[in-house]
């Protein structure tokens, strides 16, 4: 179910956006209609309230040699002064 939540907020964020882009398209058309801003902003507002719930990723140890090897400078620097 959680994971339903999630994705029903990512759904939601990239409607506001399409909204967002029909606001700035009657903006170049010079028929300005504020409606679709105001639209994007809550329907954007609540995908980013849904997708909040999203617990963050797991630390990835793609770059533990990197880390490694950069450690090791540091300690190798401290040991020349």
């Amino acid at each position: 179910m959680e994971e339903f939540v999630i994705r029903v907020g990512t759904f939601f964020i990239v409607v506001g956006v399409g909204i967002f882009i029909l606001f700035i398209a009657s903006d170049a058309s010079h028929q300005t209609n504020f409606d679709y801003l105001f639209w994007s902003i809550i329907v954007v507002a609540v995908g980013m309230l849904l997708r909040r719930r999203k617990p963050p990723p797991p630390p990835s140890d793609r770059f533990s040699s990197w880390h490694k090897w950069r450690g090791g400078s540091k300690k190798h620097k401290e040991e020349k002064k």
